[in-house]
């Protein structure tokens, strides 16, 4: 601009292009109207970073956006953004339905594609790493496909799975593997499913969140554990490598104390209620009921009872906590709805299924009415705490100890 505006004819007419570019020349260089600020490095990771902020104020793109773009830009022979966004959509309408993004879709390209890290930088989105993921974009999309038909099939949606990342070691090991819908329903791979289920369950019951903070080191470590090892699902391996960057499995007492005693409504509630009654078919659509009914829980109801004010809260309280907790089938919950449970047992056809029932479900003895509701449940806590804590002692067939205060 400067060499064009010096070495100028003075005599030759400005066209408008020109005295728009000037006048572009003078607010930037000499009125001092615009702010700026050059950026000498060539870097692409540095360049969206400042699009990024720049753009705040336009149409919103997220840095995973630009991503996509860039991979978009390295496939050859298919559209990186159509394939991503159709297998988000499809995933997405796999059994009660999910809510995973097309950034968790290019994580988990990331970790299947064996790219160094996990982690979203540019570095990672290179040519080299593109042609890889668009080479292995099938079986990729079958890994992550299996995947969820199967942690559908342990009952998880989008209301109960707390955190989709779990399932990337899962969706690497699947593919490692090679397995394929066979996999699924085969009693071969019984034991495994059981495996990968007890282990995904414990990871998303810790309450301190094991897929937040590192997680990117973490999936790369776990990848290099599957990696090595991928007959069959390495449990006992893959705690330990957790263990050592602060993400243990294994539950103190406060915790198992906090898991006996969680409240209704807390998204880990279908998980821990899931492990504690494996015998359920959680392909089928399952509601987490109170034993007791809620509506029988207002504070006139109680008082109606003859129960005082304390009374009233800590009965409040305990009716929306786990020992008031079960899993039913939704036809069975809408039929049972607001009736007590020892009048609902009553429909079962015989006094052996009623008991079969109620010790299945760790019920005990199940009183009438509100008034020996208390009873019931500190009697029916023990009892799942009991079985929490064996059921999270267990790694596979290797007894786990729970780890003192």
């Amino acid at each position: 601009m400067t060499a064009w505006l010096e070495g100028r004819d003075i005599g030759q007419p400005i066209s408008v292009p020109h005295k728009v570019l000037h006048r572009l020349f003078e607010v930037v260089r000499n009125l001092a109207l615009v702010s700026f600020y050059e950026e000498r490095s060539q870097e692409l990771e540095k360049v969206l970073q400042i699009f990024i902020r720049t753009n705040s104020g336009g149409t919103v793109l997220s840095y995973s956006d630009l991503l996509l773009s860039v991979a978009v830009a390295q496939w050859t022979e298919s559209n990186a953004r159509d394939e991503i966004h159709q297998l988000v959509d499809d995933l997405n309408n796999t059994g009660a339905g999910f809510a995973y993004s097309k950034d968790w879709v290019l994580k988990a390209g990331l970790m299947l594609s064996d790219i160094g890290s996990v982690g979203f930088k540019v570095d990672n989105f290179d040519r080299q790493n593109m042609k890889v993921l668009e080479s292995r974009w099938s079986a990729i999309k079958e890994a992550l496909t299996l995947t969820v038909e199967l942690v559908s099939s342990f009952g998880f949606s989008s209301a109960t799975l707390r955190a989709d990342s779990a399932l990337l070691p899962i969706a690497y090991y699947l593919f490692a593997k090679q397995a394929d819908n066979r996999y699924l329903t085969d009693h071969s791979s019984a034991e495994d499913r059981e495996a990968i289920r007890q282990w995904l369950i414990a990871s998303l019951l810790k309450p301190s969140g094991i897929w937040g903070s590192g997680l990117d080191t973490l999936l790369t470590a776990l990848r290099q554990v599957i990696r090595q090892q991928h007959d069959n699902f390495p449990t006992r391996e893959l705690r330990e490598t957790m263990r050592l960057r602060g993400k243990d499995l294994a539950f103190n007492t406060d915790e198992l104390d906090d898991l006996t005693e969680m409240r209704f409504g807390d998204k880990r509630t279908f998980s821990l209620l899931s492990l504690v009654f494996p015998h359920l078919d959680l392909r089928q659509h399952f509601h987490i009921d109170h034993v007791f009914p809620k509506s029988h829980f207002t504070a006139a109801k109680l008082r109606a009872l003859g129960f005082g004010p304390e009374e009233v809260d800590r009965l409040r309280d305990f009716a929306d906590r786990l020992p008031n907790l079960q899993l039913l089938e939704g036809h069975e919950n809408l039929q049972k709805r607001a009736t007590l449970p020892a009048d609902w047992l009553q429909t079962f056809t015989t006094g052996e299924t009623r008991q079969s029932y109620a010790t299945i479900h760790l019920l005990g003895d199940v009183p009438d009415g509100i008034n020996g509701f208390e009873a019931f449940y500190e009697a029916r806590r023990q009892r799942l705490k009991d079985k929490i804590t064996g059921l999270l002692q267990r790694d596979g067939a290797t007894p786990l100890q729970v780890t003192p205060l």
